[in-house]
C-alpha cells in the first residue's frame, strides 16, 4: 500500500503547476506542507508512523536528494558514489562501504536535474556530463548514458565544516613547525598528491598559518576551500552554459586575481595552462601563495608542473619554464592516502635551482610511521617580518 500511495502522491506533485515555486530556494517547508496535505487527501486513515515516513521520503525526493539525504546527513560520510540503479557506495572514515539504493535510472537523473537546473546547467544526451555544487558546498559530478554504460552515475564529494589540523597528517612538532614557518615566511608552497589523498584538506590546514590581516584571493574550479581568515575573496570558475557560451576558466580567474590587490593567492588545484599565470604571479611579488597539483610524488610534481606550464602554449622554451619554476616555488609537500583511508604527509622538500632546472632537496621524509628530518632548509624567508626558524633546526639530520 505504501508504495502505491507514494507513487500517487509523487505523480500529483510532479503534475502540480506550482511545483517550480515549491522546489525553489527555501521551498522545503512548502513542499513538506503540500506533501502532508496530499497524503491525508489520498489516505485519511494512514497510521502516524507510516505517515511520517512517507512524508520524510517524499519531501526528500522533491526538495532534496531523495534516498541520498540520509547518507549526506551522516557527518562521517565524505563521499557518496552511485554506480547506476540500485548500486551505491559511501566513503566513511576513509573506508568504502556498499549501501542499498532504492533509485531507478530515471530517478537518479531526476535527482541530478533538480540540482543543476537552478544553475542553468543541463543533463541530457547532448550534454551527458555535468558538475555542480550543493548548497552546503558539496561537489556533484554526474555522467549518464551513452557515456555511462551501466546507467547514470553520480559522485558527491563532501567537505567537512570542521577544520582539520596539521597533526592529523602524521606530522610531529618539528615538521609542523617547519610548515607553519614556511607559510608565515611567505614561501610559495605546492601540495602534491594523488586523487583523494587529502590535498585540499592539507591546503586548508596550511592556510591557518596565514595572518588574519592579509587579503587572500582563492581560485578554484569548484569551491572547496574553507579558509578561517576574515579577509578572503573566493573566486570559482564557471562552465559553459547549455549553448556552450559564458565559460570562465581558472586561468581567467588567476589573471583577474592579480587586479584585486591580493596579499596571497591560493589556487585550489593547478591542472592546465593556468600554471604559467600562477608562476608569473609568484614571480611578481605575490609571496606566500599556496596551491595543489596531482602527482605521484614530490619529485614528480616538478615535472608535472613543467608539463602544465607548457600547456599554456605560448612558445616558452623548457629552460625558461624551469627557470621560472625554480624562482617561483619554495617547497613541495607530498601527501598520500594509505590503507584504511589514512592520509599522511610523506615528504617535505625544498626547491633548489640546479643546472638543468629545479631540483628537490628533501627536508623531511617518512620512515615508517615517523616523518624524520633529513636536512635543514636553506632558502631564506621571502618576508622580512618572518619568525625565526630555530624550532625546526633542533636535532641532527638523518644519515642515509
Amino acid at each position: 500500500m505504501s508504495t502505491d500511495l507514494k507513487q500517487r502522491v509523487h505523480a500529483r506533485l510532479l503534475s502540480s503547476p506550482s511545483l517550480g515555486e515549491l522546489t525553489g530556494p527555501g521551498g522545503e517547508v512548502a513542499v513538506r506542507s503540500t506533501v502532508a496535505e496530499l497524503l491525508r487527501d489520498e489516505e485519511p486513515l494512514l497510521p502516524a508512523r507510516l505517515f511520517e515516513r512517507l512524508l520524510a521520503e517524499l519531501t526528500d525526493e522533491i526538495a532534496g536528494l531523495g534516498p541520498l539525504e540520509p547518507l549526506l546527513a551522516d557527518a562521517a560520510v565524505t563521499e557518496v558514489m552511485v554506480n547506476g540503479p540500485g548500486r551505491a557506495y559511501i566513503e566513511r572514515a576513509g573506508r568504502l562501504e556498499s549501501v542499498p539504493l532504492t533509485l531507478d535510472a530515471p530517478g537518479i537523473i531526476r535527482l541530478v536535474e533538480r540540482v543543476v537546473a537552478p544553475l542553468g546547467l543541463r543533463l541530457d544526451r547532448a550534454s551527458p556530463m555535468v558538475d555542480a555544487r550543493l548548497p552546503d558546498g558539496s561537489r556533484v559530478h554526474a555522467v549518464i548514458p551513452p557515456l555511462a554504460i551501466d546507467g547514470p552515475c553520480v559522485t558527491i564529494r563532501r567537505f567537512g565544516a570542521r577544520a582539520v589540523p596539521l597533526d592529523a597528517f602524521g606530522l610531529d612538532d618539528r615538521s609542523t613547525a617547519l610548515l607553519v614557518w614556511c607559510v608565515a615566511a611567505g614561501w610559495n608552497v605546492l601540495v602534491a598528491g594523488g586523487t583523494s589523498a587529502g590535498k585540499t584538506t592539507l591546503l586548508n590546514a596550511l592556510s591557518a598559518a596565514i595572518p588574519d590581516d592579509e587579503r587572500i584571493v582563492t581560485i578554484e574550479e569548484t569551491a572547496e576551500l574553507r579558509l578561517a581568515q576574515s579577509h578572503v575573496v573566493r573566486l570559482e570558475a564557471r562552465p559553459p552554459n547549455a549553448e556552450g557560451a559564458g565559460a570562465v576558466t581558472v586561468r581567467d580567474l588567476v589573471r583577474t586575481a592579480l587586479r584585486m590587490r591580493p596579499d596571497r593567492i591560493v589556487v585550489g588545484e593547478v591542472r592546465g595552462g593556468e600554471a604559467l599565470d600562477m608562476l608569473q604571479a609568484l614571480n611578481t611579488g605575490h609571496d606566500g601563495s599556496l596551491s595543489t597539483v596531482h602527482a605521484n610524488g614530490a619529485h614528480e610534481a616538478i615535472a608535472r608542473l613543467e608539463t602544465l606550464v607548457l600547456l599554456a602554449d605560448i612558445g616558452l622554451p623548457l629552460s625558461a619554464v624551469r627557470s621560472q619554476l625554480a624562482a617561483a616555488l619554495d617547497a613541495i609537500v607530498f601527501v598520500a592516502r594509505r590503507r584504511g583511508g589514512i592520509r599522511r604527509v610523506e615528504t617535505i622538500g625544498e626547491i633548489c635551482a640546479g643546472t638543468d632546472g629545479p631540483t628537490l632537496r628533501t627536508l623531511f621524509a617518512r620512515d615508517g610511521d615517523t616523518l624524520a628530518p633529513v636536512a635543514a632548509p636553506t632558502r631564506p624567508a621571502r618576508r622580512p617580518d618572518a619568525p625565526e626558524l630555530d624550532d625546526v633546526r633542533v636535532g641532527a639530520p638523518r644519515r642515509s
